[in-house]
């Protein structure tokens, strides 16, 4: 019995050792890669709106004849083609590859549908998949896809642009592509981007946004540099002329790749794209006037309306043209450096805060068109103002108890606004209260530092005049309960460069809002690119809760989870006064001339003018 019993073990062991020597022998698949199927789109949380079989995107008509030209005017200058490099980042051509103007140089393996929050359908690359846990992305390129000087596109040439743009391009798309831990060539036309983990998920998009260069044509050496020399890139146009400062030409190429593609029916429909730069407001203004300018946005409500009364508006041949987006507008604010001694005092940015005198500036300046802004999220559902916390916030607000006021928790809290007289004194005693709690008191018609005895004073940096006019409300504002405010006007090279430098008290300001804020949030507001020059964290902020709620924003699963990160977010920057939330318009003011057409439909995004066409003439 005793020999039977040991004869039995002995078999079972065997048996067990021959299974596991025939697994080891066996293909393991960790990522089960062969069961996640190819697929046409992604999206950041749910499903993408459009099959595989979609004609073309609603915003584009695909019937839009090709032809003509278009010329816009910018204000500014531009020393630089790659809007990459840290150097000249700010101060580069337009035109290369943005919105609304087009992606007209340089391309992406994916193209995002502005018609959704964040959905990225197939482009250079003409199919995608990534795993539920997304810590790898696949693509599988489109063999169409050659730039522009005719060389196909290669695995390589992906491989090279993430390389160069993890090593040498400013943040954050540096920071972004450093997250890639290896690169898989999985076939002669796909490949594979490995991830740490899939904790960043909203990672595998970013990267698939990546610009792609011509990696026979680019010197990663010189990359970091200005340059005039033109990236040679898949887009539909080419450069054709180019006075640096100046004036650029684009010339749409006769063979693009993509032309008859469902992603690009409808777009690039000008032979050529002209882009003139002007560096007075009013001179570029006179230049649509006469014609020497197709189109041009205004921030001004005042000039915008002014247009109704020139000639050619009267005529019909100016068109004032008010396009409505469906997303949370763009934060325009004074932004307060708190790397400086006189803002390092979140009462000190409260109290200031509290001194815009929106409603007379709404008034006197801009015709009661404005809305006031209060927070990074407005008139959407991400944004706190007027919602309650919910238990969600609170659970992950819960580590920073004293951080976020009653009144933000709540969803009470909106920006301050005077009474619109010139003086409320309300108001002005309530922001005397909290800078007396900060350590300053009033003394003969000056606010004085009680520890140090000196006046506080700081210097707001502008760039044109309508700046100006708003910064000279709230310095006569300031000067009322004794804060020497100064307003120094500079250059727009001067401006670029002392921004990337930090080098300012207060300045204005934009903060881009979307309805899918994701790892673009790093390189505005986390301490690590607090202390990176070029970075887009000009107000220096540096928040432990700021910081581990970008991780929580970019790790989100569910729509829930997103919303509320995305509202605690909000409610922590507003409590760290960060910068004073100034206006909005309620739609994009354009002014275009006749000769341009557009969709019927805009997108989610608002105006896009790669879909617009120029008129055909009856005859």
């Amino acid at each position: 019995m005793v020999f039977l019993r040991y004869y039995r073990i002995l078999i079972q062991k065997i048996c067990i050792s021959t299974l596991l020597l025939i697994a080891a022998f066996l293909p393991v698949n960790v990522n089960a890669a062969e069961d996640i199927p190819w697929q046409h789109a992604i999206s950041m949380i749910g499903t993408p709106a459009l099959e595989a079989d979609y004609d073309h995107f609603a915003y584009a008509n695909p019937n839009a004849p090709k032809g003509g030209k278009v010329v816009f005017g910018v204000f500014g200058t531009f020393n630089s083609l790659n809007s990459y490099a840290l150097k000249g980042a700010w101060t580069s051509a337009r035109g290369m590859r943005e919105r609304p103007m087009g992606n007209n140089i340089l391309e992406s393996l994916l193209i995002r549908n502005n018609n959704e929050p964040f959905t990225l359908y197939t482009h250079l690359a003409e199919a995608v998949r990534m795993p539920e846990e997304r810590n790898w992305i696949e693509f599988r390129l489109n063999p169409k896809a050659h730039f522009s000087n005719g060389k196909q596109l290669t695995v390589e040439d992906v491989v090279f642009s993430f390389k160069t743009l993890r090593d040498h391009a400013r943040p954050p798309y540096s920071s972004w592509y450093k997250k890639v831990t290896n690169f898989e060539k999985t076939g002669p036309n796909s490949l594979k981007l490995h991830f740490k983990d899939g904790s960043d998920r909203e990672l595998p998009l970013l990267v698939s946004l990546a610009p792609i260069f011509n990696s026979e044509t680019t010197d990663p050496n010189s990359f970091e540099n200005t340059t005039l020399t033109p990236l040679v890139g898949t887009g539909p146009y080419q450069f054709k002329a180019i006075e640096p400062g100046r004036r650029t030409v684009y010339e749409r190429t006769k063979d693009y790749w993509a032309k008859d593609l469902p992603q690009k029916r409808g777009f690039d429909n000008f032979d050529e794209i002209i882009v003139e730069y002007y560096r007075d407001y009013n001179t570029m203004l006179e230049a649509l006037k006469k014609g020497a300018i197709d189109t041009m946005v205004f921030t001004s409500p005042a000039l915008w309306t002014e247009t109704m009364t020139f000639p050619a508006t009267k005529a019909g041949d100016l068109q004032n043209l008010a396009f409505t987006r469906k997303t949370p507008p763009n934060l325009v604010g004074l932004a307060f450096n708190t790397r400086k001694e006189v803002f390092s005092d979140v009462r000190v940015r409260r109290a200031l805060s509290m001194l815009f005198d929106f409603k007379t500036i709404n008034r006197t300046l801009f015709s009661n068109l404005y809305v006031r802004t209060n927070g990074y999220w407005d008139h959407s559902e991400l944004s706190s103002i007027s919602h309650p916390a919910s238990p969600k916030e609170r659970e992950l607000l819960s580590p920073y108890p004293a951080l976020v006021p009653e009144d933000v928790m709540n969803g009470t809290w909106h920006a301050a606004e005077p009474d619109g007289h010139g003086i409320d004194r309300k108001t002005l005693k309530l922001a005397l209260n909290m800078l007396g709690k900060a350590g300053y008191k009033l003394n003969s018609g000056r606010l004085l530092n009680s520890r140090t005895g000196k006046q506080m004073q700081f210097e707001v940096m502008i760039k044109n005049n309508d700046e100006e006019k708003v910064a000279l409300v709230l310095q006569r504002t300031m000067k009322l309960i004794g804060i020497s405010m100064s307003i120094r006007m500079v250059d727009a090279a001067q401006f670029e460069e002392r921004r990337t430098n930090f080098d300012f008290d207060a300045t204005f300001n934009i903060w881009f809002a979307s309805l899918s804020p994701g790892g673009e949030q790093y390189a505005r507001w986390s301490s690590k690119a607090a202390d990176i020059k070029g970075s887009r964290n000009i107000v220096g902020a540096k928040e432990p809760a700021i910081d581990a709620l970008l991780d929580k924003l970019v790790a989100s699963r569910s729509k829930q989870d997103f919303v509320a990160t995305v509202r605690a977010l909000d409610r922590v920057l507003i409590s760290g006064a960060y910068a004073i939330p100034l206006y909005h318009p309620p739609a994009e003011w354009w002014a275009t001339w006749k000769k341009l057409s557009h969709p019927k439909t805009t997108p989610l995004y608002g105006v896009q003018f790669d879909t617009w066409w120029q008129t055909v003439k009856n005859n």
